[in-house]
């Protein structure tokens, strides 16, 4: 099994800044995509940032600009830098990473982190 641990949530004044981070574990071969969804109270869960083993990250266009994803292939983790934060990016983030296990790629979802942005 594999275990996907998130901190760095909270509260936060809109123009401020946090920085999530995702720290997986178990057993499996090596992660390979690395990212971050997010779920707001009465929407569905959508993609915010992804990040291959290569270190190439993607972005969702309402966060370009304002947040960075990278990792740490050695401590597989992952994190996803916030800044300039709105009072629209309130919403559970998940971490959510692709791990290689006896030859396949399996996806894991983390527990979630609440982010709070006040106007």
């Amino acid at each position: 099994q594999v275990q996907l641990v998130e901190s760095g949530g909270g509260l936060v004044q809109a123009g401020g800044s946090l920085r999530l981070s995702c720290v997986a574990s178990g057993s499996f071969f090596s992660a390979d995509v690395m990212g971050w969804y997010r779920q707001a109270p009465g929407k569905q869960r959508e993609s915010v940032a992804g990040i291959t083993r290569g270190g190439s990250p993607n972005y969702a266009d309402s966060v370009k600009d304002r947040f960075a994803i990278s990792r740490d292939n050695a401590k597989n983790t992952v994190y996803l830098q916030m800044n300039s934060l709105k009072p629209e990016d309130t919403a559970v983030y998940y971490c959510t990473v692709k791990v290689w296990q006896r030859g396949s790629l399996n996806n894991y979802w983390g527990q979630g982190t609440q982010v709070t942005v006040s106007s």
